[in-house]
């Protein structure tokens, strides 16, 4: 006679669910055999886009990239100066859970253009889905202005991970900015 038996088993850590599956197939007293077993790993944290301000600035501050990326991210503090003297700018943290692990910027250059300045996850967060839904949460924000017709974003033409990554959200390449710098992208509204 043959019995199978299905289990499946839930494992929760911080941020994420462990998920197994096992199936049996029993053929007799002396005989086990495994016939299927599946770990899966579930993403579990709630991302947010929270104001910045005394209660958590320093740990915004604290937020780094990998080295490798250094050279394509501004230092949040420096972008949380340039916002505090300049009017139109929106910071924003990132938060999985209660913890910051992000940082966002973006500035309304004119009634109908608001331009994406600063975006970056830290480096023990990156590949988690926590920047896509960042941004995902970020470009509905600003959408909800009524008048701004033209989302833009920038990025150092040679970062290999930018382009596929942005036009993945809809924004489309218009060329390099004025000091040939840095390729603009932008979804029109």
């Amino acid at each position: 006679m043959i019995e199978i038996e299905y289990l499946k088993c839930h494992v929760w850590t911080k941020n994420q669910m462990l998920e197994w599956h096992l199936l049996f197939v029993f053929s007799d007293e002396h005989h086990i055999f495994v016939l299927y077993m599946v770990l899966e790993s579930k993403v579990n944290m709630n991302i947010s886009l929270e104001e910045i301000d005394k209660s958590n600035y320093e740990s915004v501050c604290d937020l780094d990239v990998a080295d490798s990326q250094e050279e394509y991210v501004a230092c949040n503090m420096w972008s949380l100066v340039e916002s505090f003297y300049n009017t139109g700018y929106t910071c924003r943290a990132i938060y999985s859970d209660n913890l910051p692990v992000g940082f966002l910027m973006w500035v309304q250059e004119s009634p109908y253009k608001i331009s994406i300045w600063r975006f970056m996850v830290d480096k023990s967060y990156q590949n988690k889905g926590i920047g896509r839904e960042a941004l995902t949460q970020a470009i509905d924000a600003i959408k909800q202005s009524p008048t701004v017709k033209e989302i833009e974003i920038c990025y150092d033409p040679k970062n290999p991970v930018a382009k596929e990554f942005y036009s993945s959200f809809g924004f489309q390449e218009v060329g390099l900015d004025e000091e040939d710098d840095d390729m603009l992208a932008i979804i029109r509204l």
